[in-house]
């Protein structure tokens, strides 16, 4: 979902060659399209694709919060938001079930396809719905000075060598609480435990979408009890049970409060090592998911380009989505906080040393797996808020491990059935 996302910086108009567009002819010169995106967005983001194709764009911005509400509204209506949209991860199985946006197989190549690997998550019954313009997934980000300052040379590969680290920086009095995990009543407080599901080596549903979390020796019980024994070691601030992740990033882990950030956010790296923005610019860089086994996993949470069925103007919004998800437009975008979504474009920046943390988040990326398997389902809203309601209520040590596990599955259900 959207995450941080910097404003694009002004430049020179852009000469992106795609398929579709060659740079001299302009077969659709003179039409015009509507694009709804999150904010900030540049100001010349219409402008080079005008210059490029001879497309006008109307581009509106409105808060990331505010975007589902206007497309599910209009869309019931049956009336076009704009010819492209934002297409959120979490979105998927509802918009799909909807049947609201147009399928996308036979005019995306099968290469693009496959150079972004996050698209199989905007895949549902072999139909893809939107193509990923900005990448998110999970990496752990660490303080690589506390660590050295602790004398820990290697950084950790499995779970148990992360609460080693944690507790030696704890030790050395270098912090207080060396990780950071929300555990409130927030979003971060489920993307997290579903992290350390997926490091437990497990997966929240069967292929029915039937509950894995609820045996003690199931992936999702494990997590919790990790989370918790987390917070009885004193590794993790009390205080998280009502902090935000962005509270814990930016208070805490960007002050140098803490040294790890569990579930941690590539596009915050740049912030992060940013002295205007961060008191420990310089000593931030991603690892890779630390899991029981010591090979890691991650999962994805991106961000697409999506056009309504209701569109009519297919044929230019289709242009537009290509030539904003191009290799050569996400290299440019990168520098403003856009991880690009092409693995192309990620390796190639991370070779010309452009990329921070580049050799982890390459290899990071290509772990990069859909947090449900079988397709977002259109219940995963009221899902997410039993999870980290019920998480929020076992850290404040209102719930046992057992009782939040059965009220997650019985958020589930009930999400299921309405």
């Amino acid at each position: 979902m959207h995450k941080l996302i910097l404003p694009l910086l002004a430049s020179a108009a852009l000469a992106i060659a795609a398929p579709a567009l060659g740079q001299d002819a302009k077969p659709l010169a003179g039409q015009s399209i509507t694009v709804l995106m999150p904010s900030p967005q540049g100001p010349n983001i219409a402008s080079d694709f005008e210059a490029e194709t001879g497309i006008h764009v109307d581009l509106q911005t409105l808060s990331w919060d505010d975007i589902r509400p206007k497309l599910v509204t209009a869309l019931v209506a049956g009336t076009a938001p704009a010819d492209v949209t934002e297409f959120d991860w979490s979105w998927t199985g509802q918009f799909s079930a909807a049947g609201w946006y147009m399928p996308l197989n036979d005019v995306i190549d099968a290469d693009t396809v496959k150079d972004i690997g996050v698209a199989k998550i905007f895949t549902v019954d072999g139909k893809l719905l939107g193509i990923p313009y900005t990448n998110d997934f999970r990496v752990m980000l660490v303080n690589k000075k506390h660590f050295a300052d602790a004398g820990i040379t290697e950084m950790p590969k499995t779970l148990d060598a992360l609460v080693a680290a944690a507790k030696k920086i704890k030790e050395k009095g270098i912090v207080e609480y060396p990780i950071g995990l929300p555990v409130s009543a927030t979003e971060g407080a489920s993307t997290s435990w579903y992290l350390l599901t997926k490091a437990f080596g497990g997966e929240l549903f069967d292929k029915d979408f039937n509950p894995l979390f609820t045996s003690p020796d199931s992936a999702g019980y494990k997590a919790l009890a990790f989370e918790l024994m987390l917070l009885k070691e004193g590794l993790v601030d009390p205080a998280s049970t009502g902090l935000k992740d962005s509270q814990i990033n930016e208070s805490m882990f960007a002050q140098g409060i803490t040294s790890i950030m569990i579930s941690g956010e590539p596009g915050r790296l740049g912030q992060m090592n940013d002295p205007k923005q961060s008191k420990v610019a310089g000593q931030v860089e991603a690892i890779l998911v630390p899991t029981a086994s010591g090979e890691t996993r991650s999962f994805g949470l991106p961000e697409a380009l999506a056009i309504p069925n209701v569109s009519p103007n297919k044929e230019a919004a289709i242009a537009f989505v290509k030539w904003f998800t191009s290799k050569d437009f996400q290299k440019k975008n990168a520098v403003n906080g856009f991880l690009p979504t092409r693995t192309s474009a990620l390796s190639e920046l991370n070779e010309s040393g452009k990329l921070n943390s580049g050799d982890a988040l390459v290899a990071q990326a290509k772990t990069v797996e859909p947090l449900f398997p079988q397709g977002t389902p259109p219940w995963y809203p009221q899902f997410s808020s039993g999870v980290n309601t019920a998480i929020n209520s076992a850290a404040k040590g209102q719930m046992s491990v057992d009782q939040a596990m059965e009220a997650i599955a019985y958020a589930a259900k009930q999400a299921m059935a309405q």
